[in-house]
């Protein structure tokens, strides 16, 4: 059987005024990557056919951003709503045949198993739209999903519009969608700006598809986590926090011993070898490699090293650029360019 096109549109045109920043939101770094890159990772698994990134606010720093990644970028001139955001992409996607996957690049927990799970539930039950939900202790600022008494997916309706027993509601819009290319786009130019934000809504396609009787979907995310919307510096930390918590407990199930992993950052390429020690508030970066046996810490600043086996790295160490002989000492305090 021929496998059906899946499309990504990737919402990243917005400035975020609650990040108190100029720069765009989605360029902001979690664990030394802008946001936006654990988005299009997230796509990577889902083998596209072609991914639609929204651009507007530092349009080319974006794009410049996401070079590697290569979409295709589409520019919301102003903006006005998310409806308004995905109907940008439609020059580019009109008429194309298969499903549209919508998400927003200020959403870096999402995880690739969860997009997959998802794309296979939506496309088993012949839907022509999905929405992911989840279910939140403290539901401020997101949509609310209206569900009729028997639990079908009615509405949702964003905050601002919302009633205070709707406000009451803890599961939530996480603001991705599987959704069938032709309607997508034949709803969105349904769409009408009457809400307290004077704004195209996305979700407003749920309650079109209700109204057309078309059938509409949940898909419940279990990890309330994934969808965390970063929209200020306090969430950007929170994010942060989740992203690192996740490469130490990577580390640790591989073998490596950290004392307090909380305090410990080690980026994403940066290899450690089992038996790895690692004392609190050390941070690891760049093309660095440890060997086995290897006690770092506490204090340590470590990038680009070629590390041996069996080293010891004194407290409060300072190393860039070099290498490090297996079964050597390293003083504490030491502060060096190991290449000079």
């Amino acid at each position: 059987m021929e496998k059906t096109p899946v499309h990504a549109v990737v919402l990243a045109a917005g400035k975020g005024t609650r990040m108190k920043s100029e720069k765009a939101k989605v360029l902001h770094e979690i664990f030394f990557r802008p946001m936006i890159h654990y988005v299009m990772d997230a796509l990577v698994p889902l083998d596209l056919a072609e991914a639609v990134v929204v651009v507007g606010h530092q349009r080319e720093e974006v794009q410049a951003a996401l070079a590697l990644f290569k979409p295709t970028f589409v520019v919301q001139e102003q903006q006005l709503g998310t409806g308004h955001a995905v109907l940008a992409a439609e020059k580019v996607l009109a008429g194309r045949e298969g499903v549209v996957f919508i998400l927003c690049g200020d959403t870096p927990l999402v995880q690739p198993e969860t997009l997959r799970n998802m794309l296979a539930r939506h496309q088993e039950s012949g839907a022509l739209l999905t929405v992911m939900t989840t279910v939140v202790d403290d539901p401020t600022n997101y949509g609310r999903i209206i569900s009729s008494p028997d639990g079908s997916l009615l509405r949702i309706i964003e905050e601002p519009d919302a009633d205070p027993e709707q406000k009451a509601i803890r599961e939530i819009n996480a603001g991705i969608y599987c959704v069938d290319n032709d309607f997508l786009f034949e709803a969105l130019g349904k769409i009408g700006t009457d809400n307290k934000q004077g704004e195209r809504y996305l979700t407003d396609i749920v309650k079109i598809a209700n109204l057309t009787g078309l059938q509409v979907n949940r898909f419940a995310c279990v990890d309330s986590q994934e969808i965390l919307g970063v929209n200020s510096r306090v969430e950007l930390a929170e994010a942060h926090a989740v992203v690192q918590g996740r490469r130490n407990r990577e580390l640790m199930l591989a073998g490596v011993t950290m004392y307090h992993p909380e305090t410990i950052s080690i980026e994403a390429g940066v290899s450690i070898a089992p038996d790895t020690v690692i004392f609190p508030n050390t941070l690891i970066r760049g093309r660095t490699e440890v060997g086995r046996y290897t006690r770092i810490g506490p204090f340590c600043l470590i990038s680009d090293c070629l590390i041996g086996a069996g080293v010891t790295i004194g407290a409060y160490s300072h190393l860039s650029g070099g290498q490090i002989q297996d079964d050597c000492r390293i003083k504490p305090h030491t502060a060096r360019f190991l290449s000079e």
